[in-house]
């Protein structure tokens, strides 16, 4: 049933970046500590969250550990892009039901966390499939590029910003999370969910009920745009570096911006104040979330 919800007690989908998990396994339970105040503290209030979560950096460290490995001992497998998604939903998901659980007892409270490694289905003919754009996994010579693009043809490989050949992999669009029931029947039961990590795992259904993971990055916002919208949320919080969009950033007519209109912010974007691969898909994924139920709302914003 769709709830027309405000403060409070409101449902809210909280997407936390990757970088704001540190580099580090330590770093990362460091940061989840800092974090889990705020995320408690809304639940003091009387709302209902739901919390998901980048994993950039923590995939490249994954994949770049089996890269290294795979190299100096033919004993370590070769471990591919969804394996590694998977891998880094589990342990930051452990880390977040650690953090979040300490936190719920320090104030007192019986609740729940359970991690769902989630995955987003994608229409194995989206268009990103023709023009791979993102990079991943470690660098290489253009000579071990060449080498690795003769023994998998399928592979893109591509010059990184002058730092090395990556290879690089398609980003679809989220079409459904296949996990969706689940994730829905632990929010309605009273449970603290840890969904959707990284965008999802990307997989395109093979035949009916039969998915297949693809070499692939979600775009972490809008699987966390389509999350919230699933599971009837009121609120889409999406957290990241800074306090507030801004326009004419860097320039000395900036302006951050306290609130938008769905209808200003695509005027926004049509105007290109917002870089691609930064601010420009946070916003699309607020107005995905914004207009597609009366009442929602997103907040861009910092966790402070």
């Amino acid at each position: 049933k769709r709830r027309i919800g405000v403060f409070p007690m409101s449902r809210i989908v909280i997407a936390l970046g990757g970088n704001a998990l540190g580099n580090t396994p330590e770093e990362q339970q460091q940061m989840i500590a800092h974090a889990a105040p705020s995320l408690v503290g809304l639940i003091k209030e009387g709302h209902q969250i739901i919390v998901s979560h980048g994993n950039g950096p923590q995939v490249g460290m994954i994949g770049l550990a089996f890269d290294t490995a795979e190299k100096l001992n033919d004993k370590v497998a070769h471990l591919e892009l969804p394996e590694c998604a998977a891998m880094s939903q589990g342990y930051i998901g452990y880390h977040l039901q650690k953090g979040i659980a300490q936190e719920l007892h320090k104030e007192g409270l019986s609740l729940h966390t359970a991690t769902v490694i989630t995955q987003s289905l994608v229409d194995k003919n989206d268009p990103a499939f023709q023009r791979p754009t993102k990079p991943i996994g470690s660098f290489y010579t253009q000579e071990e590029a060449q080498a690795l693009i003769k023994q998998n043809p399928g592979m893109t490989f591509a010059e990184d910003a002058g730092r090395g050949w990556r290879r690089m992999v398609a980003s679809p669009i989220p079409t459904d999370i296949v996990e969706k029931e689940a994730i829905l029947s632990l929010v309605d039961n009273g449970f603290i969910v840890i969904a959707c990590g990284g965008g999802g795992i990307p997989v395109v259904e093979t035949s009916p009920g039969c998915y297949q993971g693809v070499p692939a990055v979600i775009d972490k916002d809008f699987a966390n745009a389509r999350l919230a919208q699933l599971v009837g949320a009121d609120y889409l919080f999406i957290l990241t570096a800074v306090d507030r969009v801004a326009i004419n950033g860097g320039k000395p007519n900036q302006e951050f911006l306290e609130s938008m209109t769905v209808e200003q912010a695509k005027q926004l974007c049509k105007e290109g104040h917002f870089a691609p691969g930064s601010m420009l898909p946070k916003v699309e994924a607020a107005i995905q979330f914004a207009q597609a139920a009366p009442g929602n709302r997103a907040v861009i914003a910092s966790l402070e």
